[in-house]
C-alpha cells in the first residue's frame, strides 16, 4: 500500500514538474518580445545563460562535488559542439527569428516549440535510416501545417507577399530543430547525469555563444551594449535566466525521468497555449486562425503519441514470452 501512494505520489509530481517547466518555457517568449526591443538576441543570450549556467554549476558541485566536473571519459569536444548547438544556436536562431517577426514573434516561436517532439521524429528516422510509420508522417504535416497557419494568420496570399515571413520562420525552425539535435545528443553520454550534462555542455557553449557575441559587436553587426540597454532588460533576465534557463529546465529533466519521455512530451503542447494566453494580455491577441493552428499543432502531437503508444503495446504482446 505504502509502495502504491509513492508510486502514485511520484507520478502527480512529475506531471506537476512538467507542466510547470512548460508554462515557465511558454511564458518567456512574450518575455524575449519585450526584451528584444532594448538588446540584441546575441547579447542577451550570452548573459541569460551566464546566469543559468552559474546556478548549474553551483548545483552540479552540491549534488556531485567537484568530481561532477570531470569529463568520466566522455568526449569534451562533442559535449562543446552540442552545447554550442543546442544552446547557441536556439538561443540566438530563435530569439533572432522573433525579433525579425515584430509582436507576433512569440506567437509564431511557441508554436514551432510543440513541433520538437515532430522534429525528433523526423531526426530520428534519418539517423535510424528508416522512414517513420505512414500517420506518423501524415501528423508530422499536419504539425506543420497548424504552425503555416499561425505564421501566416490565415492568409497564405498575404504572408507570400511578404518574404520576409520566412526568413524569421526558418531561423525560428533552425532553432528549433537545434534543440532537439542536443536533446538526442545527451544518450550519447551515458556516464554523466541528466544535470552535469545540462551544467557542463551550459558553460561549453557559452564559450561559443560569446565568441560570436563579441565577433558580432567587433564586425560592427550589432551595437555594444550600453549601460542603460543592459539596464533596462534587468527584469527580463530576472526571468530568463533562474526562472525560464534554470528552474524551467530542472523541472522538465525531472518531470521526464518520472513520466517517461513519451509522457513528458505531451506537455509541449502547454507552451504555446501559455504563450498565447500571456500575449494576449499584453495586447497581442491571436486571431482565430492562429487559434486553430495551435490546435492543429497540438492535436498532430497527442494523435501521434497515442499512436507510437498503440504500436509499443503490439510489440509488447507480439514479443515472445
Amino acid at each position: 500500500m505504502a509502495t502504491q501512494i509513492s508510486s502514485s505520489s511520484g507520478y502527480w509530481k512529475g506531471i506537476a514538474s512538467c507542466l510547470v517547466a512548460t508554462v515557465l518555457i511558454g511564458a518567456m517568449f512574450p518575455v524575449m518580445t519585450d526584451a528584444l526591443r532594448y538588446t540584441d538576441p546575441f547579447t542577451f543570450t550570452s548573459l541569460r545563460y551566464l546566469i543559468a549556467g552559474a546556478a548549474f554549476a553551483l548545483l552540479l558541485l552540491h549534488r556531485e562535488g567537484a568530481a561532477g566536473f570531470r569529463a568520466n571519459g566522455e568526449s569534451l569536444s562533442l559535449a562543446w559542439l552540442l552545447g554550442s548547438v543546442g544552446f547557441c544556436g536556439f538561443g540566438s536562431f530563435v530569439f533572432l527569428g522573433q525579433q525579425l517577426s515584430g509582436d507576433e514573434g512569440a506567437l509564431n516561436a511557441s508554436v514551432m516549440m510543440a513541433t520538437q517532439p515532430m522534429m525528433g521524429l523526423v531526426v530520428n528516422a534519418l539517423l535510424r535510416r528508416s522512414m517513420p510509420p505512414l500517420p506518423s508522417l501524415l501528423f508530422v504535416v499536419a504539425s506543420f501545417t497548424g504552425v503555416a497557419l499561425v505564421i501566416t494568420r490565415g492568409d497564405l496570399h498575404a504572408a507570400l507577399l511578404a518574404p520576409q515571413h520566412f526568413a524569421a520562420s526558418g531561423l525560428i525552425l533552425l532553432g528549433a530543430l537545434c534543440w532537439v539535435v542536443y536533446t538526442f545528443g545527451s544518450a550519447h553520454f551515458t556516464r554523466w547525469s541528466a544535470l552535469k550534462y545540462t551544467a557542463l555542455t551550459t558553460w561549453l557553449g557559452l564559450t561559443t555563444i560569446v565568441g560570436v557575441n563579441v565577433v558580432l559587436i567587433l564586425a560592427h553587426v550589432i551595437a555594444t551594449p550600453t549601460l542603460t540597454s543592459l539596464g533596462a532588460v534587468v527584469p527580463h533576465l530576472i526571468y530568463m535566466g533562474p526562472i525560464a534557463g534554470f528552474v524551467a529546465i530542472l523541472c522538465w529533466i525531472s518531470g521526464n525521468r518520472t513520466l517517461g519521455p513519451m509522457n513528458g512530451v505531451l506537455f509541449m503542447d502547454v507552451v504555446p497555449v501559455t504563450a498565447f494566453a500571456v500575449s494576449a494580455l499584453t495586447g497581442t491577441v491571436p486571431n482565430g486562425a492562429q487559434i486553430a493552428g495551435v490546435a492543429v499543432t497540438a492535436s498532430a502531437l497527442v494523435l501521434n503519441n497515442m499512436y507510437l503508444r498503440q504500436l509499443a503495446r503490439r510489440a509488447q504482446v507480439a514479443a515472445p514470452a
